[in-house]
């Protein structure tokens, strides 16, 4: 079925798939952009790109509507952890080992049925009937807050909110070793990674993604950071954290578990062990969310605190392995894990004759060119005197056994035979 869509000069300056989404609200913007990439969207008969923009009034029209799939979500009854609810939107603390939404693998059991249970109806529909109320989402084994819209409105003013980047959401994480810098930015693409396509990988062709990072806390084979995504992208604190080259603790996915021991000293390899016997999975965490009220206008912040699991983790490293904040040194580096700590009693005790004077190595300064050459043509020039004076010896030694005396034999090297008969000179 064919639709025209006219703009107006109020939409110049917009994103088709965003102004398009504007009137289809039934069908999600991937749906609209899968039209797009399809040339099922033409302007001036002509189909258009997925990056147009308006910039003038514009006539479009759309030669077919996406299908949607009828949904085959059932309501769940489940236990929610609900910490703020209006009519507008509810802030939820996902536990642990729950999935969000049905996909690959997870029909049953998720999130979104459990809201649509729980709140009847009453949620948004924009992201189809699969995902209602979903705005964004996270990971099954990464607990935390997350927010779900009860209406279209509600869900197209949280949705502007991430993409402009004023819906802020703080993780805290613990990751082996300590990171270079202990503040900075993570700025890096992701995209499906091209030898697993169940894991997601930095990759120039990727989408862009960033991630603010700060230390907060230190162990001998550790660190608690808090972070912030100012984008978001799936597993990318995982993947940034792993690119970074400190994967999560406890990530099965991105090589946080057995696969950083071998970076422990033996004196942690135990405690490292048994913090990851702790760990049910990645210790990540959504600990707080910042967003602005659809429908006051006013900015809210919701906290909650780390997770048993995670918190018994850290309680065990604090014991066991306490380390003081870390420093880089530019001249011998930065070591992940302190490998001279000893253990008290183990110390050597350290007398004053022990000590000796540190001598400075003689500094070798480098020759120029025309030095080298030099050296090279009185290298040349002396190797040649030698076979010289060895030819003298020679013709010496073969006079004598000829009974020839002779008081001096002159050799001269090839190349350098007088010209001119010496006789005429005479």
């Amino acid at each position: 079925m064919t639709q025209k869509i006219i703009a107006s000069e109020k939409d110049i300056g917009s994103r088709i798939d965003k102004f398009l989404q504007a009137s289809l609200v039934d069908f999600s913007r991937t749906d609209i952009q899968k039209l797009i990439l399809k040339d099922k969207v033409l302007c001036d008969g002509v189909p258009v790109s997925k990056n147009l923009r308006i910039d003038k009034a514009m006539e479009f029209e759309v030669l077919e509507l996406p299908e949607k799939l009828a949904s085959t979500l059932e309501p769940e009854k489940m236990d929610l952890d609900i910490i703020y609810e209006d009519d507008d939107i509810v802030i939820i603390n996902k536990p642990r080992n729950l999935v969000v939404h049905p996909g690959s693998g997870a029909s049953k059991g998720t999130l979104a049925a459990g809201l649509l249970y729980h709140f009847k109806g009453q949620l948004s529909s924009i992201n189809g009937t699969l995902r209602p109320g979903i705005v964004h989402r996270l990971d099954k084994d990464t607990p935390g807050l997350m927010v779900v819209a009860k209406n279209d409105h509600a869900h197209r003013h949280l949705a502007e909110q991430l993409e402009s980047h004023t819906l802020h959401r703080t993780y805290t994480a613990l990751i082996w070793g300590h990171p270079r810098d202990l503040e900075g930015v993570i700025d890096a693409p992701l995209g499906r990674d091209a030898r697993n396509r169940v894991r997601q990988a930095v990759t120039s062709e990727g989408k862009e993604a960033r991630t603010h990072y700060k230390a907060k806390e230190f162990f001998s084979i550790a660190t608690l950071m808090e972070l912030q995504l100012e984008t978001g992208r799936t597993h990318q604190i995982r993947v940034h954290m792993r690119h970074m080259g400190q994967p999560v603790f406890g990530d099965p996915t991105y090589e946080g578990r057995d696969h950083c021991l071998g970076r422990v000293p033996p004196l942690f390899r135990d405690i490292a062990t048994k913090a990851l016997e702790m760990s049910p999975a990645q210790l990540l965490q959504a600990v707080k969310i910042t967003l602005v009220h659809p429908t006051t206008g006013k900015s809210m912040t919701f906290k909650v605190p780390l997770e048993s699991s995670f918190q018994k983790v850290l309680k065990y490293l604090r014991k066991e392995c306490p380390c003081d904040v870390p420093t880089f040194d530019s001249e011998i580096g930065f070591r992940d894990f302190e490998q001279d700590m000893m253990l008290a009693d183990e110390a050597p005790e350290i007398y004053e004759e022990d000590f000796y004077p540190y001598e400075e190595p003689e500094f070798k300064e480098r020759l120029s060119r025309a030095e080298r050459y030099q050296i090279a043509k009185d290298r040349r020039a002396r190797k040649k005197e030698i076979e010289l004076e060895k030819q003298r010896k020679k013709a010496e030694r073969a006079a004598i056994k000829r009974g020839e005396l002779p008081e001096y034999v002159e050799i001269v090297a090839p190349g350098h035979e007088p010209t001119i008969d010496p006789a005429i000179l005479k």
